[in-house]
């Protein structure tokens, strides 16, 4: 697993033995940041990367805030309520050189600690099968991790149904493999 694009291009991410973290491959991974850079995403035309404060909710080895970093995001929160999963996430930041930018939460995305703050671009990336996201967003937004105006994506198995909460609205869905992303907006 590789870092695809940005001032990390190339470089390399730990990634967990076993099947306990399913991290979204490189190439949709890619895809996903091609699409973020050359859409317009945000209501005020800014480029939805650059500058941006970045959650990445379920974040296993924290590939898709790291990619964000590396696209020019300003600063990431990586939120997991497994503790090896933030620590592999942690060790890739700091390869990277990207620790001070980055803060790594302990914490179930349903039932979320307090936001450091309130983030424009979000990521979610829960286990595929389990209907987690929309309690996720839910909670995330009731406790402030979300911006209003955020773009939010969230990806889920391809066979997986996806119930859009209330607050959100549905811009786009794009499949890759056994991916789905669901590209969405989060009114506030």
């Amino acid at each position: 697993m590789r870092i695809v694009a940005g001032k990390h291009r190339g470089r390399r991410l730990e990634t967990p033995a076993g099947r306990d973290v399913r991290p979204t491959s490189d190439r949709t991974r890619q895809s996903l940041f091609n699409i973020l850079s050359h859409g317009d995403w945000m209501e005020d035309g800014s480029d939805v990367l650059d500058g941006a404060d970045v959650l990445d909710a379920f974040c296993g080895t924290g590939a898709l805030a790291l990619e964000a970093l590396s696209h020019g995001a300003s600063r990431a929160a990586l939120l997991d309520k497994a503790r090896s999963s933030l620590d592999i996430a942690r060790r890739n930041a700091e390869m990277l050189g990207e620790g001070a930018q980055c803060r790594f939460i302990l914490g179930d995305a349903a039932k979320p600690p307090p936001a450091p703050f309130a983030a424009r671009l979000v990521f979610l990336d829960p286990p595929y099968g389990q209907d987690l996201s929309p309690p996720a967003l839910t909670g995330l937004s009731r406790a402030g991790w979300i911006a209003p105006g955020a773009l939010v994506c969230v990806e889920v198995g391809a066979e997986d149904a996806f119930a859009l909460p209330p607050g959100f609205d549905a811009l786009d869905v794009r499949d890759y493999s056994q991916a789905r992303i669901h590209f969405l907006r989060y009114r506030g």
